[in-house]
C-alpha cells in the first residue's frame, strides 16, 4: 500500500476544489486546473480535503492511488505558487534571447534554434545563458524544460550546451598524449 496515498490533500484558503465522477478541479490565484483520476482509484472531497484510495483490491488499483494522489497535491501547489525550472547554457557563443513570443537560442549550430512558447508558460531570459520556465501545470513546465534541453544536451568534456541549473555533468577527461 502507498504511503503517500493514504495522506489527504489539504485545501488551502483562497482554492476551490470539486470532484464531479473521475475529474479533480483546482482553481485558485494563479488560474484553473484539473485531472482525470483513473478508473482504478476513488476520490472524494470531503473536511475540506482531497482523499483518494484504490477502488479495488489490485495491484494495478494499488499502484496508481499513491500517483493519483500526487498529481492532485499537484494541481494545488500549481494553483498557489506556480512551478519554476531554471536552465543555463554553457559554451563560448551560446545564449538566448526572447523576440515575441519565440525563444532565439543560439547553441553553435549553422542557425538559431526558434522555440515557440507554448500557452500558459512563461519564459524569461535574465541574462544570456540563463532561461527561466514558469507555469501553472508541472508537467508542462517540465516538458517545455527538457525541449529546450534537447536542442543541445550537455557534452561530457567541456560541459557544453543546455543543463538543469541543479544538474550534476560528470566530467571525462580528454586524451592523454
Amino acid at each position: 500500500m502507498s504511503r503517500i496515498g493514504k495522506r489527504p490533500v489539504t485545501v488551502p484558503s483562497g482554492v476551490t476544489a470539486t470532484v464531479e465522477g473521475q475529474t479533480v478541479k483546482m482553481k485558485g490565484p494563479k488560474g484553473q486546473l484539473q485531472f482525470v483520476v483513473h478508473d482504478d482509484v476513488e476520490v472524494k472531497f470531503e473536511n475540506g480535503a482531497v482523499k483518494v484510495a484504490p477502488r479495488f483490491e489490485t495491484n494495478r488499483a494499488r499502484a496508481l492511488y499513491g500517483t493519483a494522489r500526487a498529481q492532485v497535491a499537484n494541481l494545488v501547489e500549481g494553483v498557489t505558487k506556480g512551478f519554476e525550472k531554471k536552465l543555463e547554457i554553457t559554451g563560448v557563443g551560446y545564449r538566448a534571447a526572447l523576440q515575441g513570443k519565440t525563444l532565439q537560442l543560439a547553441l553553435g549550430y549553422s542557425h538559431d534554434v526558434n522555440y515557440a512558447i507554448p500557452e500558459g508558460i512563461a519564459i524569461a531570459v535574465p541574462k544570456p545563458t540563463e532561461i527561466v520556465i514558469t507555469g501553472n501545470d508541472v508537467q508542462r513546465v517540465g516538458q517545455v524544460a527538457a525541449e529546450i534541453r534537447s536542442y543541445r544536451s550537455p557534452e561530457p568534456y567541456k560541459g557544453k550546451g543546455v543543463r538543469y541549473s541543479d544538474e550534476f555533468i560528470f566530467r571525462k577527461e580528454g586524451k592523454k598524449k
